[in-house]
């Protein structure tokens, strides 16, 4: 009878500790300014379409409760990136603006290079909506480069 032979040991697939540390310390700071950008290109959508961003068309737009969308607004006036003003609605302030454009750009080139992989424009729409805060600038860079060598 034969003795039965041992496999040997599988490879480990953990990355070494540092490194891993780096990505979830990464995954949990795009979490935390994922919905400030959201809030501040959906903001400068609104202003660009309709000269204010009211608190209620922001909360119709996330569908979410008006005082969720209150607390938020508070958070983004603390953080210098909004102004409110009475009976007037909310405005973006240069640096609130400028996320505005940062996340809006990061939010096409995800976009532009999903439908370029053939995903259609209405799933790519959605899917770089998630894609676009956790995308390193090396991986948007890359991005941009294969859509440029598309042209």
């Amino acid at each position: 009878m034969m003795k039965p032979t041992k496999a040997p040991a599988p490879e480990s697939t953990l990355v070494d500790a540092d490194t891993h540390m780096e990505s979830f310390r990464q995954t949990r700071h795009n979490r935390r300014t994922e919905l400030i950008e959201d809030y501040v290109e959906l903001i400068a959508d609104l202003i660009a379409d309709r000269g204010e961003a009211r608190q209620v068309d922001i909360a119709q737009r996330l569908g979410v409760a008006q005082p969720t969308v209150a607390k938020m607004l508070k958070r983004l006036a603390a953080e210098g990136l909004i102004q409110q003003r009475p009976y007037r609605g909310v405005f973006l302030t240069e640096a609130g603006a400028g996320l505005a454009e940062k996340s809006r750009e990061r939010h096409q080139v995800v976009e532009s290079f999903l439908c370029a992989l053939g995903i259609s424009p209405e799933i790519a729409r959605v899917d770089a909506e998630g894609i676009e805060h956790h995308v390193s600038l090396e991986t948007l860079n890359a991005f941009r480069d294969f859509l440029r060598k598309r042209e």
